[in-house]
């Protein structure tokens, strides 16, 4: 029973590595390169005067300051302004969500 089960053992790792791992010869299709595909979610851009007040690296006591550099912006980017009546003013945007 041992000398069948070793014959048969043999005979499998005889045919297993009698394998050949080689690539075939001839012409092959030729393989084209993937397209990459579009963005699937793309983050909506948020702006407002917190979020611009508390982002990184940001000082919000420099936003209610006149004499502030212009990195810290002006009052017109955080203003809503009325449609119907140019130049007049609705409020402060506080959050914005742009998409």
């Amino acid at each position: 029973m041992k000398t069948l089960m070793i014959a048969i053992l043999v005979a499998l790792v005889a045919t297993a590595s009698a394998q050949e791992f080689r690539a075939p010869i001839g012409p092959q299709k030729p393989v084209r390169a993937m397209e990459t595909p579009p963005p699937v979610y793309e983050r909506p851009k948020i702006e407002g005067a917190l979020p611009k007040a508390f982002g990184p690296g940001r000082n919000p006591l420099q936003m209610l300051n006149p004499w502030a550099p212009a990195r810290y912006g002006n009052w017109v980017e955080n203003t809503s302004f009325d449609p119907n009546y140019p130049g007049k003013w609705n409020g402060i945007k506080l959050f914005e969500i742009v998409f």
